[in-house]
């Protein structure tokens, strides 16, 4: 059993060196640890701090390609080393390496395919901003309402995802990928488990990714309706479609009991109009969700096809 620990890693050679060291290298049931790093075209001396740490394995992007291409690139190298489980974890130390043994212990069970780290959960997230703090919470929140899942926290890079998941998950890259694999994953019926970390915030670190809040609500909105739509296409566009169909419906009763007390239609038309345009807008969103619904069998056939083949190419690597 091979385990890969990711750092994926931008201009972070005042702490990387520190967190590879911190890695525990034997662990009940794992054969082998390897530590991965995936440099995101940083300009100091990532890579180079990261060897003299002792990664066993050193990627570097010519340019900075963004989290989403740099998570692609972990899982794919992950898979050509012959990774039967990879761990991500941030290369500043935020988080405690001793957990990682915590993450994996559901998917050595053979119980759980992806564990995610609760930043949320008993143990309180040290110093974290407030804004971080309540737009993550409300983010998981709102999607796992309506994905019917329990969803803790959304947005943790911090997580341990087994063979058959990264041979499953679609990676397409971008600003992020926490939150669409997730949701990805959900689609799939794999199997999540949230579990309580520490975790501990730098007052004076800046993050790589988000440059201001509004830049982070606005591209994780996206991602997360673009997820969703894919992955539920007869909710996201069938429960719009049936409510404004339920509002034209009501919108003509009240028409018609008012039209019935004095037979005239102008007085009362507005119902009416408003009626009929709820009626089309509702039916086109109902004609949305049929057509996205077909769209989404269509790319699982393709996905499954992707898997067959992604399956095949790692299956003899070690």
């Amino acid at each position: 059993m091979r385990l890969i620990v990711n750092l994926p890693a931008l201009n972070e050679e005042e702490k990387i060196g520190q967190t590879i060291k911190r890695i525990p290298r034997e662990l009940d049931r794992i054969d082998e640890v390897l530590v991965q790093v995936i440099d995101d075209g940083s300009t100091d001396k990532t890579a180079q701090v990261s060897r003299e740490a002792g990664a066993d394995i050193v990627i570097s992007h010519g340019i900075n390609r963004g989290i989403g291409v740099t998570f692609r690139t972990a899982v794919e190298t992950a898979l050509e080393n012959g990774a039967d489980i990879m761990v991500n974890i941030d290369a500043d130390g935020q988080f405690d390496p001793n957990d990682i043994k915590t993450l994996i212990k559901p998917i050595l069970d053979n119980k759980k395919d992806m564990v995610i780290a609760d930043r949320f959960g008993k143990h309180k997230a040290t110093d974290i901003p407030w804004a971080k703090d309540f737009l993550n919470r409300f983010a998981a929140k709102m999607v796992g309402k309506f994905m019917q899942v329990d969803i803790k926290d959304l947005t943790c890079g911090f997580r341990a995802i087994n063979k058959e998941t990264m041979l499953r998950l679609n990676l397409p890259g971008g600003f992020t990928y926490t939150q669409e694999t997730i949701i990805d994953a959900i689609g799939k019926n794999l199997k999540l488990q949230w579990i309580p970390v520490k975790v501990t915030y730098y007052a004076d670190r800046k993050s790589r990714v988000v440059k201001s809040i509004f830049q982070f609500v606005n591209n994780s909105s996206k991602i997360i309706l673009k997820a969703i739509r894919d992955v539920r296409p007869m909710k996201f566009f069938g429960v719009p479609g049936i409510i404004m169909i339920s509002i034209a419906v009501l919108l003509f009763g009240i028409f018609l009991a008012l039209y019935i007390q004095e037979f005239k239609i102008s007085p009362f038309r507005n119902y009416l109009l408003a009626s009929i345009t709820f009626l089309l807008v509702g039916l086109q969103f109902i004609i949305f969700s049929l057509i996205a619904d077909m769209i989404k069998n269509n790319r699982r056939l393709t996905e499954d096809q992707m898997y067959l083949m992604r399956k095949e190419k790692y299956r003899q690597q070690k």
